[in-house]
């Protein structure tokens, strides 16, 4: 199943990135390469795909930039290479939300999945207690939202074929990597056992954690439409993402979140 985003944009393979239609605008992709991110792997040595994953930060519709600007909103979009890194899936290294300037806070995500099978890995902190951890199972047109200060990384569940996603962001976005660089990794990696399902292997430079897997909620509190691509339903209601670049908005909501 392939997902349609709300406006003209194509992932493409080969070179890896995406084509924009008219109307719609778009940087030129930023490609991860492997060395960039063998750091939070388990097998640093592992071969794979190369870049492993593009992304480009800041696309939408020409007509809707100013309104994004003001907003302090950026719709992102991400496209994974098929295949595997060694033994684990095709996957980012992990992050946590550098805090803005526009708010004072870390702020949260909001991903919406396009094709391919994706797990959002989450724990609550990059501390040698990781606190809480999830991995949210998700499929095209789910979405799942990251709470502010919490490690994350996108997972690609099916070696098979590509994942692409696309996610709203604070404009002023940055990612710290530290934490987790210290640890060598996230709390938990994700293995691809001989049938190329996900297996979780604790990372042993962690105090004991945790690990639900599980699907996404329904973020009702959010009053998100799940019949409607996260784009169009901004274009519909400009206010209905301002809780990405002003977490403070909806502060109550953050405590105690399950994603």
């Amino acid at each position: 199943m392939i997902f349609n985003p709300g406006f003209d944009i194509r992932p493409k393979t080969n070179p890896m990135g995406f084509e924009y239609g008219p109307g719609v605008f778009g940087p030129e992709v930023e490609n991860r390469a492997l060395d960039s991110i063998r750091k939070s792997l388990r097998d640093r040595g592992c071969s794979g795909p190369d870049p492993v994953y593009s992304i480009a930060m800041d696309v939408g519709k020409s007509e809707h930039l100013p309104q994004l600007k003001r907003h302090h909103l950026l719709f992102g979009a991400v496209t994974y290479a098929a295949g595997r890194l060694g033994d684990e899936p095709v996957r980012s290294q992990g992050h946590i939300h550098r805090i803005s300037p526009f708010s004072g806070w870390s702020t949260p995500e909001v991903y919406e999945i396009w094709s391919g099978k994706a797990i959002i890995y989450m724990q609550e902190t990059a501390l040698d207690l990781p606190g809480r951890c999830f991995a949210v199972l998700a499929n095209p047109g789910d979405v799942v939202i990251v709470p502010p200060a919490w490690v994350h990384a996108t997972i690609s569940a099916d070696p098979q074929e590509p994942l692409t996603f696309g996610a709203w962001c604070d404009r002023e976005y940055g990612f710290e990597y530290d934490g987790v660089r210290q640890h060598n990794g996230l709390a938990w990696f994700p293995i691809l056992d001989k049938s190329e399902q996900i297996i979780w292997i604790k990372n042993p430079n962690y105090q004991d954690s945790n690990l639900i897997v599980k699907n996404p909620e329904k973020y009702s509190q959010f009053g998100l439409n799940y019949s409607k691509p996260v784009y169009t339903q901004f274009e519909e209601n400009p206010d209905l993402f301002l809780f990405v670049p002003q977490p403070q908005r909806v502060k109550e909501i953050w405590k105690g979140f399950i994603p």
